[in-house]
Parts: structure tokens; C-alpha cells; sequence
């Protein structure tokens, strides 16, 4: 019998271990129900919600070319329609994720990893006028000047917390 992803099919659980469990499909091929397929709510121990010899329904959700098959419980129970919205509440729409607003600046703006402003319109490295991207010996010159102040405040912290002054360890 060939395994296909989506078919549902019943099954005996044969091991069971901290990460999930073992369950021996029709034709003698075994597969992994992973811990987090077991049920809706959190389970900490698979043994809580199954045990050894268990008849089980599960779902085929993967089956990899080493032949490794991957099943769900949870999947494989038919929800009522409303009981599915319940369980996912619809966002409500964004302001900003539609048109562009009028009352804002294109490009969006913000926080980054550069600091404050967009990307290429100067940020942490800008040494020119924003308008323009720094040239490499400029984010060079930047980055040394950064380094050097940290290495000294390192350096700083360091002695305060040997003695003071250098001061060697005995």
C-alpha cells in the first residue's frame, strides 16, 4: 500500500517516547506523530494522551525520500467550520498595510539595525549629508572610530573591577 500525503488512515500506536509517538500503519510501515501533532492544547507528556496499543486516526503530512513518514492526530479529526474561525480570529486590517498614507513620507521609516531613518539615507554611518551613501572608507573610518571607544570602555570597566589601575591578580 503506498503512503500519500493527506489520506487518513488508522493506526496502532507501537513505542512512544518524549518527543512523540511511534504508529504502525496498515501494510506494516511505521510512522512519527510528532508531539506537537498530538492534540490542539499543549502536551507535555505524550504518555498523558496515548498509550501503547492505542487504535489511533491520523493524517499523513509528509513522507520524505528516506521514507520517514510523518502523521498528525490532531489533523485528523474533522472540526465543525465555526469551531475553526474560533480557534483563529481574523485580524483586523492594518493601517499602513494597504494604500500608501497621505499624512506619511514614502519609504516608511522607522527603526533598523543602521539606527534611526531608512537604509541607504545615511544612518549610523553617515559621515556625509544624508542624501548620499557613504563610501566604504567612510563606514572603514566609522567602524574603527566605534570599535576603539568600545575596546576603551571595556577596558575601563575591566580595571574598575580588578583593583583600579591595571592592577595584576594574586
Amino acid at each position: 500500500m503506498s503512503i500519500e500525503v493527506g489520506t487518513k488512515l488508522e493506526g496502532k500506536v507501537t513505542g512512544i517516547t518524549h518527543f512523540g509517538a511511534f504508529v504502525e500503519l496498515p501494510g506494516g510501515v511505521t510512522g512519527l506523530v510528532h508531539i506537537s501533532e498530538i492534540a490542539d492544547n499543549y502536551v507535555k507528556d505524550v504518555k498523558d494522551h496515548l498509550k501503547m496499543e492505542d487504535m489511533v486516526t491520523v493524517k499523513v503530512i509528509n513522507v520524505d525520500k528516506d521514507g520517514k513518514i510523518g502523521l498528525s492526530i490532531k489533523q485528523a479529526v474533522d472540526k465543525p467550520v465555526e469551531q475553526q474561525q474560533q480557534q483563529r480570529p481574523s485580524r483586523p486590517d492594518r493601517p499602513g498595510g494597504g494604500a500608501p498614507r497621505p499624512d506619511r513620507p514614502p519609504g516608511g521609516g522607522g527603526f533598523n539595525r543602521e539606527g534611526r531613518g531608512g537604509g541607504d539615507r545615511g544612518g549610523r554611518f553617515a559621515s556625509k549629508p544624508s542624501f548620499g551613501k557613504p563610501s566604504f572608507e567612510d563606514k572603514v573610518s566609522r567602524f574603527l572610530k566605534d570599535s576603539e571607544e568600545r575596546i576603551s570602555s571595556l577596558k575601563k570597566n575591566t580595571e574598575g573591577k580588578r583593583g583600579g589601575r591595571g592592577a595584576k591578580r594574586v
